[in-house]
């Protein structure tokens, strides 16, 4: 099989890894990739903003299988027009996609199919924003309707850093949603669907603040891990009844049928399941633990899914171990940041056993590896609990060497400890 990944960050690199490794697998491209992966895989300069470009770029090198990887390609069409070439594109349709483009049709669709989420309301002025924010109280949870690459979303006991926020996303076009507040612990959970069949992995954490804690500002994530010890024994197959095969069957049923993974990001409330966001492709940095833990392979999984076949596809094979990423970012992050400065120990990082270095913002210059966005890299590594993958993970993190690079000190550790607990 030979697969076209495109996008550029620690997602992809994390899928290049994982087909790499698999025997079925003969050939694999990344467009445009970073350094990480140009290492390991040829890669290919594409703007991912341009469909057309994509498909001809899957015509041309007469792949088998195309994986987006980002939701911007997703949500301008990508998908579409690869198909439109008769080549097996994983990744939903542009007016599938729109689960993750629109927080609105998203909530139309939830409401639809019965979805437990989030009361909220769609603004389109800043009176509405005031009048929204009075109604729910604090903490206000304000939201960029279109995509916010992960940083569209603002929570606050402070009304007027709501306020600024609605109105940063109002001068650009967009619309504000603003919501009730979800007290809980929140889970990420990846669906493989064909449109019909649906298969979950491995349910997952997410860090999204910039500081330990949960301090600071959202950032795209700061790291994650795998199992999660403190849920739940039916957690999985809870919200494949209540969220994922509901959603599923109400796109199938609107002529818009999801193909690809349907990444469903909920909070366990006092009050149960509760959607937080839908995305239409992998989260990051969730994926990165999750396929550490995959034992059988990913490349045939999503062939199935994006040929309608999924229903005749073996389970996944999960491991018993735990994963855990941290991710590594620039000064500033997730503000401004400069490129260009050199990493180091990245070989040195590698030789730690269980640890793996995934690249996200990197790029060669001069023949060195230096930064070139946010989030650097993300450092994941493997144990038999999560105690031994924290240790392993922060072990390499603690080897690589940025000018002003910061991490999050915490991924993983109340999981660890057991200090969270799910609300009765």
């Amino acid at each position: 099989m030979k697969i076209l990944v495109i996008g550029s960050g620690a997602r992809e690199h994390a899928l290049v890894q994982k087909f790499l490794s698999e025997p079925g697998v003969d050939r694999v491209v990344a467009a445009p990739g970073n350094a990480g992966m140009s290492a390991q895989v040829t890669t290919v300069d594409v703007n991912v903003a341009d469909s057309e470009a994509i498909a001809d770029l899957a015509e041309q090198g007469e792949f088998d299988l195309v994986v987006v990887g980002p939701e911007l390609p997703l949500v301008n069409g990508a998908a579409d027009a690869v198909r439109a070439r008769g080549i097996a594109c994983f990744g939903p349709s542009a007016a599938a996609a729109r689960l993750e483009g629109s927080k609105t049709f998203a909530k139309e669709v939830m409401a639809a199919a019965q979805v437990p989420t989030a009361s909220a309301v769609t603004c389109t002025s800043v009176e509405e924003v005031g009048e929204a924010l009075g109604r729910f109280g604090a903490p206000y949870v304000v939201k960029d309707d279109g995509l916010a690459g992960g940083k569209g979303v603002v929570v606050t006991d402070d009304r007027v850093e709501a306020e600024c926020h609605a109105r940063e996303c109002l001068a650009k076009g967009s619309d504000v949603v603003v919501e009730e507040y979800l007290a809980g612990p929140e889970v990420s959970l990846f669906v493989i669907t064909d449109g019909s069949a649906a298969v979950p992995f491995l349910a997952a954490q997410d860090h999204k603040r910039v500081g330990d804690g949960d301090s600071g500002p959202n950032t795209g994530g700061m790291g994650s891990y795998t199992p999660l010890v403190w849920a739940p024994s039916d957690l999985v197959a809870d919200i494949m009844e209540q969220v994922a095969r509901p959603t599923i069957a109400e796109m199938a049923r609107r002529g818009t049928p999801f193909v690809g993974v349907l990444y469903c990001g909920l909070a366990l409330t006092a009050e149960g399941l509760r959607v937080v966001e839908f995305n239409a492709r992998f989260g990051d940095p969730e994926i990165q633990a999750v396929l550490r833990l995959l034992d059988s392979p990913l490349a045939p999984l999503l062939q199935a899914a994006a040929s309608g076949q999924l229903a005749d596809q073996p389970d996944p094979v999960w491991s018993q171990d735990a994963a855990v990423c941290v991710v590594i970012a620039a000064e500033g992050y997730p503000g401004a940041v400069a490129n260009g400065d050199r990493i180091f120990g990245l070989d040195e990082a590698e030789r730690i056993p269980g640890a793996t270095v995934i690249h996200a913002g990197t790029a060669r210059a001069d023949n060195q590896i230096v930064t070139s966005g946010g989030r650097i890299l993300s450092v994941t590594a493997r144990g038999n609990d999560l105690s031994a993958a924290r240790e392993r993970a922060y072990r390499a993190v603690t080897a690589v060497k940025v000018r002003g690079s910061h991490h999050r000190n915490d991924i993983a550790e109340a999981a660890s400890d057991g200090s969270i607990t799910v609300p009765q």
